[in-house]
């Protein structure tokens, strides 16, 4: 019994010391979830703000498949984002371009052991592009080689910039690029910069013509997310753009205020050429495309300089454009080995079939040889 009394004197004093002790983890508790719902319910309202930003920007305007990440929907007052639209990133002529472009820059670049796998990922930060513009201008700028912070990557690239814009902006080009767009990994205007680089240095590869995107402009006016479809030109003709810098001839302007003459030099081009090609029974009828792989070149060069051109030199039935720029490449060499200036126009522009380039190279020949038998 005394244990039993014991034992019963002690339960009260056992609850009354644990009943703080329960309140105290109760109210632990309660606080903890308490935390935890207004955490949640911050994250609702965040995720609640992207999803409405989204829905905007999916309006009717759009394809329902275009991908739209957080951050594009987030923008300040007045402020305007470009996105590429899937369909368009999954164009062929606009892959192809891409890859013409990727391959370009890995082999300017070849000796700087530096290898370009996406142009997003590897041009936003001003690397590369620092590399590729010193490359083709033959100038060094005062940038540091390599920076990991955002604020001097942005440095790195106004500096990059401010040299390509300087350079570019006199033959007439639109800047379709800037540090931020570039930054932000806009493919649309990391592609313009780069096509416009390519043309204004002459690179020796083949663009694709005429490739054309659509983008979405996502811009904020007075709190309202409003967008658009915009189509974006990348490129136009090979002729077009090389136009802008090409210096101006006798060619330019009988292109283009005395076309009725331009028969009459054709015929006289055709008159000459023929007189040496018959030799080996050949004969030519169209310019612009009979000597666009560069073997009746090549023929015409051995003739005009009386000696026989080794068949293993060139290809003779060319397939790919990188053959035919060869054997066109191949005959500048034989050309100016016979003692006529480096041609002003460039293998690519032959074999693309450019008229006035393909004429500028035969009148040279012309003008030395006329009076050959």
């Amino acid at each position: 019994r005394r244990a039993a009394t014991r034992t019963m004197s002690l339960t009260p004093s056992a609850s009354a010391s644990l009943q703080p002790a329960k309140m105290k983890k109760d109210e632990s508790f309660l606080g903890k979830l308490g935390g935890t719902l207004v955490r949640k319910k911050r994250a609702k309202e965040v995720s609640d703000l992207h999803e409405e930003g989204k829905n905007a920007i999916n309006a009717p305007l759009l394809p329902s498949a275009t991908e739209i990440h957080p951050e594009d929907t987030l923008l300040e007052e007045n402020a305007e984002r470009i996105m590429l639209d899937p369909t368009s990133r999954e164009n062929p002529k606009f892959k192809d371009l891409v890859k013409v472009l990727i391959d370009w820059i890995n082999s300017e670049l070849e000796e700087e052991r530096i290898i370009v796998k996406d142009l997003e990922e590897d041009c936003y930060d001003g690397q590369v592009l620092q590399k590729l513009f010193e490359k083709l201008s033959g100038r060094k700028l005062n940038v540091a080689e390599v920076t990991q912070s955002e604020i001097g990557q942005k440095q790195k690239l106004q500096t990059v910039l401010e040299a390509v814009n300087n350079t570019l902006r006199p033959h007439g080009w639109t800047l379709e690029w800037s540090v931020d767009s570039i930054h932000s990994k806009n493919l649309v205007a990391i592609v313009y910069l780069l096509v416009a680089l390519a043309m204004h240095f002459q690179a020796p590869i083949r663009l694709p013509e005429h490739v054309t995107v659509q983008v979405v402009v996502v811009k904020k006016r007075e709190g309202i997310l409003q967008t658009a479809v915009v189509a974006k030109e990348l490129t136009s003709t090979t002729e077009m753009m090389l136009g802008r810098f090409a210096e101006r001839d006798a060619f330019d302007t009988l292109l283009d205020h005395a076309p009725d003459k331009l028969n009459v030099v054709k015929t006289s081009l055709i008159t000459f050429v023929n007189k040496h090609l018959n030799k080996l029974n050949l004969e030519v009828t169209e310019l612009e495309s009979q000597f666009a792989d560069g073997v009746y070149l090549i023929l015409l060069m051995g003739l005009l300089e009386d000696y026989f051109v080794p068949l293993y030199n060139f290809f003779l039935t060319p397939e790919s454009f990188e053959q035919k720029v060869h054997n066109v490449a191949f005959a500048f060499e034989l050309m100016q080995d016979g003692g006529l200036k480096k041609p002003k126009a460039r293998p690519e522009d032959v074999v693309n079939l450019n008229l006035k380039s393909t004429l500028r190279v035969l009148y040279n020949l012309f003008t030395n040889y006329k009076n050959s038998d």
